[in-house]
């Protein structure tokens, strides 16, 4: 996701609904990224998408279905490519979760800034706040646990691992999770490569 901020202009019409519904969507994930759901109001929303306000109420009535539409249609997807897609595609399961670990710390030194897990953050602003964000944020972290649990109980399937599938891949994202938290404190990505140093060194130790 981009720190960049695009040049605010006068909101303009479009004949293209469904591209207007995507500039939304990717203004809506970036700002509540950088500000917080909250914090964030329909008013900037407008603004920094370029469009009007009846415009965006006709692809978003309230902005809660917005906020919704956030986490399954940019929340989700990029916690599958950042996780799901490489520890599925991975030879292991071990190899899949250091790559992750190691290409989000890059990315993070690179932005020389961190904002932040977007899944994280949305949690811990939303999840006792409405039933709806909560379970819709659930879904996002039950698919990206059980993807790592099923690549494992391949790997334990094999003889390659003898970890419990479940009991790992949930220590996996909490790891990750909270280095990312201490991550944005210290505004560096030493924590993900400390945590993943540590997964490392469980992993090895568990093969068969």
């Amino acid at each position: 996701m981009s720190d960049a901020r695009p040049a605010r202009k006068t909101a303009k019409r479009t004949n293209d609904p469904e591209g207007m519904r995507r500039r939304i969507l990717d203004v809506a994930a970036e700002s509540f990224q950088a500000r917080g759901y909250e914090a964030t109001s329909i008013h900037d929303l407008v603004r920094e998408a370029q469009t009007t306000g009846g415009a965006l109420h006709h692809h978003f009535p309230t902005k809660k279905s917005l906020g919704l539409a956030v986490i399954r249609e940019r929340v989700a997807p990029a916690v599958d490519a950042a996780w799901i897609e490489p520890v599925h595609s991975a030879r292991t399961a071990s190899q899949g979760i250091l790559a992750a670990f190691k290409d989000i710390a890059a990315g993070l030194r690179e932005r020389g800034r961190v904002r932040g897990c977007p899944l994280n953050n949305l949690t811990l602003e939303l999840s006792l706040a409405d039933p709806d964000f909560q379970q819709s944020l659930q879904q996002v972290f039950s698919a990206w646990r059980n993807a790592i649990a099923e690549r494992l109980k391949q790997d334990k399937a094999t003889g390659l691992t003898q970890l419990d599938p479940d009991a790992f891949a949930t220590l996996v994202i909490a790891s990750y999770s909270g280095a990312m938290a201490m991550a944005k404190a210290q505004q560096e990505a030493t924590p993900l490569e400390v945590c993943a140093k540590q997964l490392a060194s469980i992993m090895k130790a568990a093969r068969c």
